[in-house]
């Protein structure tokens, strides 16, 4: 009996410390790392919008909600923490070092315009503006110009901005600047405040049946 009692505590105590673990290495995420994943988030609201656009330019009916939604994760997650991240921790970092100056300007000039773009669509994003005919072009094209400035915003992020970033950095300041990171998007978003978005993300394109990875790959004849 005290055999089992002991063994029964051994196990509950390992497999708390497993997940403990598991939850200290799931919130080690680097700045550079911590960036890329919320352009994951940003791209599927891209997706969103061009599935708006889309639906709105010939004349389907979607759920209005969804693009007032949209807008508003765009403003508080990605203009209001990620790109303050980077206003506030990176493009300085590359400014007091003198590098990719004009590349930085670019960036912060198209923060600007995303951030006009999105007041508009959250000031337009209801039903009256969409049953104005010239209204609802104008939204659309609002939309467009946001996925176009964005997706190569982030593309150039990614591939030159994030992998330069590192090394203006010591370790320690990097590391440092990972749990700055966290700290912000837990006070801003709670605890699990990256995967309670994701998950609203999700939402959003279930009630626009896009949620489905699987239909966007092409049917193609044997397989080709």
């Amino acid at each position: 009996m005290v055999r089992s009692i002991f063994f029964a505590y051994f196990i509950l105590t390992f497999s708390i410390q497993a997940v403990e673990g598991a939850k200290v290495e799931q919130e080690e995420v680097s700045p550079s790392e911590d960036l890329m994943r919320e352009h994951g988030v940003l791209n599927r609201l891209l997706l969103i919008y061009q599935e708006i656009a889309l639906r709105i330019e010939n004349y389907e009916d979607f759920p209005i909600h969804s693009l007032a939604s949209t807008a508003q994760i765009i403003r508080n997650f990605v203009e209001n923490y990620h790109e303050k991240l980077e206003e506030n921790y990176v493009f300085p970092s590359f400014e007091k070092a003198g590098q990719l100056t004009d590349l930085i300007k670019i960036l912060l000039d198209q923060h600007k315009a995303g951030r006009y773009l999105t007041d508009y669509i959250l000031s337009h994003a209801n039903e009256a503006e969409l049953k104005n005919d010239t209204q609802r072009l104008i939204l659309a094209d609002y939309i467009k110009f946001f996925i176009r400035m964005y997706r190569p915003h982030e593309a150039r992020e990614d591939t030159v901005l994030f992998p330069a970033f590192k090394k203006l950095l010591s370790e320690k300041e990097y590391t440092d600047l990972g749990a700055i990171f966290e700290e912000k998007e837990h006070q801003l978003f709670g605890e699990d405040g990256f995967y309670k978005i994701v998950g609203e993300v999700a939402e959003i394109e279930k009630s626009l049946n896009i949620y489905n990875l699987s239909q966007f790959t092409p049917k193609l004849k044997n397989g080709k």
